[in-house]
Parts: structure tokens; sequence; C-alpha cells
């Protein structure tokens, strides 16, 4: 199973990122997590849309070749990041290309407040409905405290949240099998 990981962070001590790479650790055996650098994708700008960046085809061609896409996102003024935004939004376009069609696709966040990532994950949950993917709706896995959670160098340190990734990674793993049928 072919899964890509999108991290909605460019920052280099990530927790989201950290979190994406302990799943690919985690994550079932049949399971492979393949992680995009979103850093590569340029603002959108839609009179480019007929000639897209290679970054971009490239981006589109993982998307199109995965069975599923596993987001990691932080939460910025309530929301998503903007980077990700942009890259929902070249993946969707042009019109009638939309590399999300179909997908079977979870969400997962880590941030050091209190409530995690829950309302960045609710507004990508809006963008999805346009985008006609199929997002896995529970377990849900909001990461609050991730300072506390994670080691220095980015090592997810806390037995619960890695027994709870991991759990949530076998359900993840049946729920795109389910989509992909």
């Amino acid at each position: 199973m072919k899964i890509l990981g999108i991290v909605g962070s460019l920052r280099q001590g990530s927790f989201n990122k950290s979190l994406l790479i302990s799943a690919i650790d985690l994550a079932p055996k049949e399971m492979n997590i393949e992680i995009f650098d979103l850093g590569k994708i340029p603002p959108f700008n839609q009179d480019m849309e007929t000639n897209l960046p290679e970054s971009v085809k490239e981006f589109k061609d993982k998307i199109i070749s995965a069975d599923g896409i596993l987001f990691a996102t932080p939460e910025y003024n309530y929301s998503i990041p903007g980077v990700l935004k942009n890259a929902i939004d070249w993946a969707s376009r042009p019109f009638g290309q939309n590399s999300w069609e179909n997908k079977a696709v979870a969400i997962i966040g880590a941030s050091p407040g209190m409530q995690g990532t829950a309302r960045a994950q609710t507004a990508l949950r809006q963008t999805f409905t346009f985008l006609n993917v199929y997002c896995m709706n529970r377990p849900e896995i909001y990461v609050a405290k991730a300072a506390d959670k994670f080691s220095a160098d980015g090592k997810l340190i806390d037995s619960e949240t890695k027994d709870y990734l991991q759990k949530f990674l076998v359900e993840y793993e049946k729920w795109t099998l389910r989509m992909n049928k």
C-alpha cells in the first residue's frame, strides 16, 4: 500500500514532520509512507496552470499514484497553514484535473497547544468536501502539548501517543483498502 505523506509545515523542527516520520516507523507492514516536501512548490498562480512547474507535476503524479494520502498539519490561526492550502490548490488544478479525486485520506496533527490541531483538521475536512476525497472520520488524532511528547531530536517519546498512532494507522490501512475496492 502506497501512502503519500504531506506535512503542512516547512519548519526544520516541525512536530508534524516528526509525527509523520513516527508514522512511517509505526505503520503496518504493508503500508509504505513516502513524504513529499512542499517547500519545492511555488505559490499558486493560475496563469501557470497550463504550463505547470515541474515540482507541481511531480506532486500531482505522486498523489495520483498513491493509494492514499496522510496529512500531518499544524494549526496556524485556527486553520491550516498557507503552504498546505497552496499545495492543495495546485494539485486540484487546472479545472477538471483534480489529482485528489476519490483518494482515501487521513489527518494527523501535533501542536504545542492544549487542543492539538482540532481546528486545523476541521478546516482541512471542509476543503476535502470540494476535492471529493474520502476522509477517515475516526479515529482522530490530535497530539496536544507536543513539546512534551517529542525529544529534542524529533523522536516520538510518549508511549501512549505511539500506541494510539499505531492503532490509528491500522484503521487507516483498513480505510484505504475499503476505499480502493
